[in-house]
Order: structure tokens, then C-alpha cells, then sequence
């Protein structure tokens, strides 16, 4: 009978914490279940290893028992395996370690049948009632957990927003957290896939785009259109923000372009709500149109003034 190294089956060190042993058992479960994979017998097979290992591994016993033998097969294999082989069963009832029979084998995933190896570390086991050395035991798998997209506005984003979902008939009330993202996940506890416990449902979010604002994580992005005359004397242009608007202060001679950042006018920070991050707004020049000749004359003049200038 051959050693089995059950850590190496979790695919966990072996000073692994119990959450460690418990998370890598779940991602290969689900991965080998019999369900995802029916007719598959190497993944049955791999399948009831990850039981077996988990219910040794999870429980500190076990577990305490289990390394005390890995220590004295080491030690047997460095002594060039003296006596023809390790005898399993002489060392599990020699009193090293605790032992006796084990009940309750409570995994999380999948059917019994525990290997020779693990009879002859912890003796008989039995699970449930049914045919077989260990009976015979229906283990069921959490339900999935279903994604299903959603979009919002940019509004509801900002300020967070309720919704009412019709599922299986009933209504769900749903709550988008203040500073959602597109990616952010919204999950509603026992509304997934059936199972045991039954899975939630993940409410994925989209942020439709918006017609003024550009957003780039909590930051905002808005064109300023600043009139020529304000550009080149200095004043004032009024900036909208998703709340109201602003009176920004354009210095003299602004460039059309310039960005001008205003500090906490963003998007409140998701989970941080009484943060915010900025709001930017780039100039973009407004031309006159439908000038008058007066108008035109002015403007002819300076523009003489100017080329009379650069050449001097």
C-alpha cells in the first residue's frame, strides 16, 4: 500500500492554514465534480482523493495524526526502506498519535469511498446509511453563483440607486452603492443556482456612457466652452458638474485646451462615499458667429494691429 500525500493532492504546503486547505479543496471539487463531469471516471477517481484529503486535512486530528505518520515514512525512506515495506496498519494501531474510528465524514462535496490507506490510519468509517464497507453518502455542492448584467446611469453611479428585479415572480429589492463601476458586483445572497447551500446571484454593472461627462475611474472629464473674449481677457465660465454648476475663473489669454482641475468634484469613492475624486474641465473656444460688419471691421483692425506687431 503506497503513501498518499494528501497535500500534495489540495495542491497546499504543509504548514497551509485551515482557510488555505478549505479554498484550494473548493476550486478542485467544483473542478472534478462528478456533476460537470459525468462519465468521467479519472475525474471521479480524482475527485474522491480531494475528499479523502480534505476530510483528513480539515479535521485537526486527523490531520495531527496524518503529519506524525508522514514524519516516520520520511524517516523509513532515508533508512532505505529496511523490512520490505512500511506497515501502515501496525504503525496506526501502535498508539502514535491520536487514532480510533472516525464518524461524521462531513465534506463538502461529492460521494463517499475512502481508500485502504485511510481505513488503516483511522479504522472503519462509516457515512450515512447504504451498501458498501462505508455506505453509501449523497454529498451535494453549493449552487452556482449566476451573473447577470445590468446597466445604470451615470446619475445612479454618482449618487447610488434602488432597483426592483422580478425573479421567479417575486420582486427583489436591489441597492447600487454609491461610486459603482462598470465591473462592480452586486450580490444578492440565495437567488443563484440550486445546490446546498443554494448560490447568490451576481448583479454585474455597466455604466452607460453619458452625454457630457467622461469618466476614467473616480474622476470626471468635461469640455468648458469659454467664449473668445472671456479667453482673452480673463472672467468667468460656468462649468456643469453632476450635482449643479460652477463658476470656473479663466485667467487672461487662456488657450483653448488648458484643463483646469476642480478638486472633489468627481465621482464619490465606492465603499468611500465622503471621498470624491476630481473633476476636470478642458477649454474648448466658442467662436462668434453671424458677425456684424462693425463686428468685422474690429476684428480686421486687430488682426492688422497683431501682423503690424510680429513684425516688429
Amino acid at each position: 500500500m503506497d503513501y498518499k500525500d494528501y497535500y500534495k493532492t489540495l495542491g497546499v504546503p504543509k504548514n497551509a492554514s485551515d482557510k488555505d486547505i478549505k479554498s484550494a479543496f473548493r476550486q478542485l471539487a467544483q473542478k472534478y465534480h462528478p456533476d460537470k463531469n459525468p462519465g468521467d471516471k479519472q475525474a471521479e477517481d480524482k475527485f474522491k482523493d480531494l475528499n479523502e484529503a480534505h476530510e483528513v486535512l480539515s479535521d485537526p486530528q486527523k490531520r495531527a495524526k496524518y503529519d506524525q505518520l508522514g514524519s516516520s515514512y520520511a524517516q523509513w525512506e532515508r533508512m532505505g526502506k529496511p523490512g520490505g515495506g512500511f506497515d501502515f496498519g501496525q504503525w496506526a494501531s501502535s498508539g502514535s498519535g491520536p487514532g480510533g474510528t472516525y464518524t461524521n465524514l462531513d465534506d463538502i462535496l461529492g460521494q463517499g469511498g475512502f481508500s485502504d490507506f485511510f481505513t488503516s490510519l483511522f479504522g472503519e468509517a462509516r457515512a450515512g446509511t447504504g451498501g458498501g464497507r462505508f455506505g453509501a453518502r449523497r454529498y451535494t455542492s453549493r449552487g452556482e453563483d449566476i451573473e447577470q448584467p445590468v446597466g445604470i446611469t451615470l446619475e445612479e453611479a454618482f449618487a447610488g440607486a434602488k432597483r426592483t428585479l422580478q425573479k421567479d415572480g417575486r420582486r427583489l429589492e436591489v441597492s447600487f452603492p454609491a461610486g459603482a463601476r462598470t465591473g462592480t458586483k452586486v450580490r444578492i445572497a440565495g437567488e443563484g443556482g440550486g445546490g446546498q447551500p443554494v448560490g447568490d446571484l451576481l448583479l454585474v454593472v455597466t455604466v452607460q456612457p453619458h452625454p457630457v461627462f467622461k469618466r476614467e475611474g473616480d474622476d470626471l472629464h468635461v469640455e468648458a466652452p469659454v467664449d473668445i473674449y472671456t479667453a482673452l481677457l480673463g472672467g468667468e465660465a460656468r462649468i456643469p458638474t453632476l450635482t449643479s454648476s460652477v463658476l470656473l475663473n479663466i485667467p487672461a489669454e487662456t488657450q483653448g485646451g488648458k484643463t483646469f482641475r476642480l478638486a472633489g468634484k468627481g465621482m464619490p469613492k465606492l465603499r468611500q462615499p465622503a471621498e470624491r475624486g476630481d473633476l476636470y474641465a478642458h477649454v474648448v473656444l466658442r467662436l462668434p458667429t453671424q458677425l456684424t460688419e462693425r463686428e468685422r471691421q474690429l476684428i480686421e483692425e486687430l488682426a492688422a494691429l497683431r501682423g503690424k506687431k510680429s513684425k516688429e
